[in-house]
């Protein structure tokens, strides 16, 4: 899934395209450590992380603003390991209103429920 990120304080910083992988399994967006630098964004928070296979961690927490097809939303991001892989996670997938459809490999648009 291709998306665009942008700093938040930085709107003359260009916009930087990432190749995302979706995981459904994962609560924040990843992005590696790189990223997070070319575009100087803020990791003001830290936060236990743990694993599927039960290791834990501590990594660093942001927001970033990100443009997915014709919307744009600001959402959180946690600061992975150098070399990781971009990781489009259920709260931004929430953010945007979408869902994976994985009979076509593709997001489509879900209705916002209240309970």
């Amino acid at each position: 899934m291709h998306a665009t990120l942008r700093n938040l304080d930085d709107r003359d910083r260009a916009d930087t395209p990432v190749d995302f992988l979706v995981d459904t399994g994962a609560i924040y967006t990843t992005l590696p450590v790189e990223i997070v630098t070319e575009l100087a964004l803020a990791t003001p928070e830290q936060r236990a992380v743990e694993f599927a296979n039960g290791q834990r961690d501590v990594w660093r927490l942001g927001e970033v603003r990100v443009r997915l097809g014709d919307a744009e939303r600001t959402t959180v991001f946690f600061a992975g390991p150098p070399g990781c892989r971009p990781l489009l996670g259920a709260v931004t997938l929430e953010q945007f209103g979408v869902a994976v459809d994985p009979n076509s490999q593709r997001l489509i648009p879900i209705s916002s429920f209240f309970i």
